[in-house]
């Protein structure tokens, strides 16, 4: 069943071909009767072909939207059940009574796909509606069954994220959170870590001890995110948040003095440096690193 519900979008994430993978699986189940979500299977059915006819009502384009999508995609604690929530372009306003129609301004081909033989948001577009409504411990449930699944990838979400940011967008900041939190409790670096390391390997560039301690500021030790060895250059990766606190802005120059004061060249690099590639990261990373070393080949290397 969770291959079937795959987006059909590209970069980590797989076709959704509803009417030869999913109804079969779904008629299976039905026939079988195995329970679909909080369902029984007829009853499922029947929810099904009710929201394929409002949808129809109101015409395309038109999709499912949060909750309702949610439950299509199989986002564990999620259930069909109306009203249901769909999504139309800005630039329509129909009205159902007893569902509710919302309205989106910015979207593409990737954030669209089709499940059960209904259109629908893509599980990557589905979370980061979500996190405008949804509670933390839901939204993480959510986050969770996605990639569990394969509906969705970190990477993938990320550059996502990045790509519909805007001013006063609601509802990143959160579920930024809630992707640190979920990885946090996996140990290991943070996806922001592993990009830019992955980078370094592109760019050509040494890879770096990460999470050395260096120094001590107000009797407590500094910790950093990089530190390249043979040279006196540090990068501090600057979280996930789009929008730092004051606090965090005092303690993030308090530890670049610091860092500065020790004879290290300190440089701090933002989220959203690591996901575009910045010109401007790429540019000042070659001009303070040297290229990392060449790997002899033949028999001995």
């Amino acid at each position: 069943m969770a291959n079937g519900r795959r987006d059909a979008v590209t970069q980590g994430q797989r076709s959704l071909t509803p009417s030869r993978a999913v109804e079969p699986a779904l008629r299976s189940r039905v026939n079988s009767g195995i329970r679909i979500g909080q369902h029984p299977p007829l009853k499922f059915l029947r929810l099904l072909d009710e929201l394929r006819e409002v949808i129809d009502s109101v015409g395309s384009p038109c999709w499912a939207y949060g909750t309702t999508a949610s439950a299509l995609l199989g986002f564990d604690g999620f259930h069909l059940a109306k009203p249901f929530h769909l999504v139309v372009p800005i630039n329509r306003a129909p009205h159902r009574v007893d569902h509710i129609v919302h309205r989106m301004r910015t979207y593409n081909q990737l954030d669209l796909g089709s499940v059960h033989g209904i259109p629908s948001l893509s599980a990557t577009r589905t979370l980061i509606e979500l996190a405008r409504t949804e509670a933390t411990k839901r939204l993480t449930t959510a986050l969770d069954s996605a990639v569990r699944d394969g509906l969705t990838t970190d990477d993938f979400l990320h550059r996502r994220m990045m790509e519909l940011r805007r001013r006063g967008r609601p509802g990143l900041d959160k579920l930024l959170a809630v992707m640190a939190g979920a990885e946090l409790s996996k140990g290991g670096h943070s996806w922001l870590e592993r990009s830019f390391l992955d980078l370094l390997g592109e760019l050509g560039l040494p890879r770096p001890i990460t999470q050395q301690v260096v120094a001590t500021r107000r009797q407590k030790l500094v910790r950093v995110d990089c530190r390249f060895p043979g040279t006196n250059v540090i990068v501090e990766l600057l979280g996930y948040a789009f929008h730092r606190t004051p606090m965090q802005m005092q303690n993030d120059a308090e530890r670049l003095n610091r860092l500065q004061l020790d004879g290290f060249t300190a440089m701090q690099f933002t989220y959203h440096d690591v996901v575009t590639t910045s010109p401007v990261m790429v540019a000042t990373l070659h001009e303070a690193l040297p290229p990392a070393p060449t790997r002899p080949f033949g028999p001995d290397s």
